[in-house]
């Protein structure tokens, strides 16, 4: 489920020259948004998904066009504020990406209601719940917990992947995943220490908590082993582009509680190859065929702490 959903436009060229004027290829556009990416990797791995989100006016209109032809399945909601915009210019020299995310419109109480209703419809045949992405303004303090609970009452795991006060609340509601990237993380805390701030995420409620740091790799810590975490990385860094790498891996854990795995290597392995795969492909929503490869390079440690 995606609450603040955008049409995404990815354009690639050589280098961005500051104060230039550029020539660029016709743009890669896709419904996009942090769970729409969740979903169509999902999808493109043969796995049974349902992509939930508000959308409305004439990028809403685009937006499901895009997503209809994608053969992902879906239940929009229609909305009166109009979906937003992001983009994304990927330097093909530098292998950087630069972004920039238009904000979300509010939504009004019957609208957040009747996106509520889509996810109780969808639940009736989930194994596994995903919230993913920012909030548009305006929203419920408890849009976030709401869905733990929703996905509880169904008897599925839940898996958040938010930011601020929205990600310690979905920790307080006893999220049984959670997976911010390591910014996220000490901005929710503060203080430079992702391992003690993902250890108060477990503190506050959380089952597990898993944490992106790009070409540093993954950490994955869990309420049932105190005293240990699991780090995943590549021996090199891989040149491509990242945006929906994170997604990539949420899609991954997604998959796997799905399936039944709790393991915390399991877990990471695949979420691990699965977002590196992701930075392969030139735009967010797909994982390239080689993550069964980079599985097997990579370097999985255990860590016990006192």
């Amino acid at each position: 489920m995606t609450p603040n959903p955008a049409i995404d436009t990815s354009y690639f060229l050589p280098k961005i020259e500051h104060g230039a004027s550029h020539r660029v290829q016709a743009p890669v556009i896709r419904a996009g948004g942090k769970g729409l990416n969740v979903s169509r990797v999902a999808h493109q791995q043969g796995y049974a998904t349902l992509a939930v989100a508000p959308v409305g006016g004439a990028a809403g209109e685009a937006f499901r066009a895009e997503l209809k032809s994608s053969g992902v399945p879906y239940a929009l909601v229609p909305v009166a504020a109009e979906t937003r915009r992001s983009m994304a210019f990927v330097e093909e020299e530098l292998g950087d990406t630069t972004i920039f995310n238009e904000g979300g419109q509010p939504l009004d109480a019957g609208e957040w209601q009747r996106l509520a209703a889509a996810v109780v419809d969808g639940l009736q045949d989930a194994a596994v719940l995903v919230g993913s992405g920012s909030l548009p303004p305006g929203a419920p303090a408890d849009f976030y917990p709401a869905l733990v609970t929703l996905a509880h009452q169904h008897g599925v795991p839940a898996i958040i992947d938010t930011s601020g006060p929205a990600i310690l609340a979905a920790a307080r509601a006893g999220a049984d995943l959670l997976k911010p990237n390591h910014h996220e993380l000490l901005e929710a805390f503060g203080g430079n220490d992702t391992g003690a701030a993902a250890r108060k995420l477990l503190e506050l409620g959380a089952r597990m908590v898993v944490v992106s740091s790009g070409s540093e790799g993954m950490r994955l810590y869990s309420a049932g082993h105190p005293g240990s975490s699991w780090s995943a990385r590549l021996p090199e860094a891989l040149w491509g582009n990242p945006t929906g790498a994170g997604d990539a891996g949420v899609s991954a854990l997604a998959t796997c509680l799905a399936e039944g795995i709790e393991d915390p290597e399991q877990l990471l392995r695949r979420a691990a190859s699965w977002s590196a795969a992701a930075v392969l492909m030139p735009a967010a929503g797909e994982i390239s065929p080689s993550h069964t490869e980079i599985e097997q390079r990579l370097i999985v440690t255990l860590e016990e702490t006192a």
